[in-house]
């Protein structure tokens, strides 16, 4: 296997700008290792050879500009790359239906574009679109709480056969019905809900696991995070976070033997504070019970760029799902999700998962 791999954008925002321009350092520093990633090379792919061929959005902004333009538009923030430089696309951002993907409190920083399409004429465009530029992976990053949009963008992916990544908790890969269809069509998706390389969640729950094998009992535990970028702007609409909560909140239960009721854990955004940026800091505690009963805890604050975390995640989900692709695998990649994801539809340890990814490109089975 190897080759190039054609790969269409759902929602421009900091996420895939981090992520493209992270493509670019990488290219112009050939003499530095490649940081967090399963392999330079899966199954013959390394991350060169990923092609943006078109984008989905819905600002004003960024519609009909290349790729290379709109990763740089306002509200984005990431300026890893001078945008003078960044090399030229004739790979164009085409308009999206917006459905549930704009929130209250980010609609007058992205602007929407007014459509006089609807929603089914746009279908038929992007599906147009999509086999015209040959796409094979199509990646969403939309909003948390973009549940229409996200189901939208699942039954695309359905219609023109193309692997599916879905990076946010709107629950596709992990739901039965959703998985099945999926498996049926022959096309493989991945998801759902990013992890970061080291972020909020990997770190909870890896201390947690720790905490659960060394023999103690957790009794409480919490997560906060607080951001500045138009990601926590967004959450800030508490209605939009059902889904992430319950992804986040999963993803830590998961690690536990005894599950702990729901008063005594709390995971999820907690507040927008603009100053931050694409900073994002967690705040995480762990109580528990030791020999003879006696109490213990632990508190950990994680101070990351957002962004980066999640790309170096994203391009091997990429890869991965092309691979997935290429052997005619459809369905839920099930090591992927569980090693990239919060919420696959198969939780495992991350040591697990992440020697059944190694398995998997091996071409081993699970």
């Amino acid at each position: 296997m190897s080759g190039r791999i054609r790969v269409g954008l759902v929602g421009i925002g900091n996420c895939f700008s981090g992520l493209i321009q992270g493509i670019e350092y990488y290219r112009r520093n050939p003499e530095q290792s490649i940081i967090g990633i399963i392999h330079d090379r899966l199954a013959g792919y390394g991350i060169h050879d990923i092609d943006f061929v078109c984008g989905f959005d819905v600002g004003e902004n960024k519609v009909g500009r290349t790729i290379n333009e709109a990763i740089y538009a306002h509200p984005n923030m990431v300026d890893w790359i001078p945008a003078d430089t960044m090399p030229k696309t004739d790979a164009l951002v085409h308009e999206s239906p917006a459905l549930d993907g704009v929130g209250i409190w980010v609609e007058n920083r992205i602007k929407p574009i007014r459509s006089t399409k609807t929603a089914e004429q746009l279908r038929g465009e992007i599906v147009r679109t999509i086999r015209e530029t040959g796409t094979q992976v199509l990646v969403s990053y939309l909003p948390v709480g973009s549940e229409e949009a996200t189901k939208f963008w699942a039954q695309v992916c359905l219609d023109t056969g193309t692997a599916f990544v879905n990076c946010i908790p709107s629950f596709i890969a992990s739901d039965k019905a959703w998985a099945e269809r999926f498996r049926q069509k022959g096309v493989p998706v991945i998801g759902d809900d990013i992890k970061g390389q080291v972020g909020a969640t990997i770190v909870h729950r890896t201390l947690a696991r720790l905490c659960n094998d060394r023999g103690t009992r957790i009794t409480k535990t919490y997560q906060i995070n607080v951001g500045g970028n138009t990601d926590f702007l967004n959450m800030k609409e508490q209605e939009r976070l059902v889904s992430k909560r319950i992804s986040k909140t999963e993803s830590v239960q998961s690690q536990l033997d005894e599950r702990l009721g729901d008063d005594n854990i709390y995971v999820g955004p907690s507040d927008f504070i603009p100053f931050l940026g694409n900073t994002k800091l967690m705040f995480m505690r762990i109580e528990g019970r030791q020999w003879a009963n006696i109490p213990y805890n632990m508190e950990v604050r994680l101070e990351v760029d957002d962004k980066a975390n999640s790309a170096g995640i994203v391009i091997d989900a990429i890869r991965l799902a092309k691979i997935a692709l290429d052997r005619g695998e459809g369905g839920p990649v099930i090591p992927a999700s569980a090693y990239l994801m919060k919420h696959p539809i198969k939780q495992m340890s991350d040591p697990d998962a992440k020697a059944a990814c190694e398995r998997f490109v091996a071409s081993e089975g699970v």
